[in-house]
């Protein structure tokens, strides 16, 4: 694998934190303009499981209008879906749930996190109940 240089390193950093913070309309403009919307850190991390950790429910709602995986895993098996359980975020739950996320993805899945952390609501939400 090619060696990326500092400035794109720098410039992936930002892509990350652009995710993290919720910048939606920066992101996806980079989105739009080449930038691989499946991007991974160094953890396997995704935007799309940055964006739903952070609870930013718009930023997820455009990466996934822009081809993110809902079901992609980071390094440690985890997708966005799980993240968005475990923070106990409705919206993003339900609106990964509508882009096709399985809540039995995943190591461990979101039904696991939600009855791990006795999370009932969530629990709920994925059982489509």
């Amino acid at each position: 694998m090619a060696e990326l240089d500092d400035e794109t390193i720098a410039y992936a950093h930002r892509m990350f934190d652009l995710a993290r913070a919720g910048d939606t309309d920066e992101l996806v403009g980079h989105v739009a303009a080449g930038l691989p919307a499946n991007l991974t850190n160094d953890k396997g991390d995704t935007l799309l499981i940055l964006a739903a950790y952070h609870k930013h429910t718009a930023t997820v709602a455009a990466l996934l209008a822009h081809g993110a995986d809902p079901n992609r895993t980071n390094d440690r098996g985890q997708t966005a879906l799980s993240a968005a359980v475990f923070r106990q975020n409705p919206e993003t739950v339900r609106t990964l749930l509508a882009a096709g996320a399985d809540p039995s993805g995943g190591e461990p899945s979101a039904l696991a996190t939600a009855d791990y952390f006795q999370l009932p609501e969530m629990a709920l939400l994925l059982r489509g109940a």
